[in-house]
């Protein structure tokens, strides 16, 4: 595994007290995760966005959901974050990967099957009907587009230092098809999710259309490529 970013001490203690009280008996595969996530080329799919999404699972739980499931998943839905991933999406990874270590500890095929499942729809964000526990997972992801206009700043611009070796027009191209989707479709579903709407729709429609008029100005201009890659993770 790649030599790791510093972590920030005390977001490591607490990183590992949520970890053991979710999962007491397991501390290296808390730290593991941990490691993983503080991998030197992530710059926001790091351990402060799977600080964010825990806090998140919590804020915007009703009791509805199985807490359970839905952290432990939390923890593992950007365990696997390659640029550009590999054979396997990097969704599809984190699941193999939640269900090969959470095997080891003895979880049923039940549970492994869920959390697995609950990973996955990270990509897409779009769970079924009465999936109490994928609306809270997919809510508690994507609660970073209802962010304050200058964290959301912070949000994009470390979304493309992870995708720094992507040419500009063709990361705009890209994102742009990560995002359009989110801005007309139904972002939250939890109660309480439902009212960050408007404030993630204001930033979605500020960044796209951004991007549009960035991607028109380079596209306008000669010899730039301006083929999408392969897939952007969302969002």
């Amino acid at each position: 595994m790649p030599t790791e970013n510093q972590v920030r001490p005390e977001l490591h203690d607490e990183l590992m007290e949520r970890w053991n009280a979710t999962l007491p008996h397991q501390e290296k595969m808390g730290e593991s995760l941990i490691r993983r996530y503080a991998e030197p080329h992530r710059r926001y799919h790091d351990v402060e966005h799977l600080h964010y999404v825990l806090q998140m699972v919590d804020e915007l739980s009703d009791g509805q959901a199985d807490l359970y499931l839905v952290r432990l998943a939390a923890w593992f839905h950007d365990a696997i974050y390659d640029i550009p991933f590999r054979e396997l999406t990097n969704e599809d990874a984190s699941a193999r990967l939640a269900i090969r270590e959470l095997s080891r500890a003895g979880f049923e095929q039940e549970d492994l099957t869920q959390v697995a499942r609950l990973v996955r729809l990270t990509a897409t964000h779009v769970p079924g009907s009465r999936d109490r526990e994928g609306e809270l997972l997919c809510d508690a992801d994507l609660a970073i587009l209802a962010a304050p206009p200058e964290v959301y700043a912070r949000y994009v611009a470390a979304v493309r230092e992870e995708y720094a070796a992507v040419p500009e027009a063709a990361f705009l191209t890209g994102r742009l098809e990560v995002l359009e989707p989110l801005a007309d479709g139904e972002l939250f579903r939890t109660p309480r999710g439902r009212a960050m709407t408007a404030a993630a729709q204001a930033n979605l429609v500020e960044e796209c259309d951004s991007l549009e008029t960035r991607l028109d100005a380079l596209m306008a201009g000669s010899g730039h490529d301006h083929r999408t890659i392969d897939r952007l993770d969302a969002p």
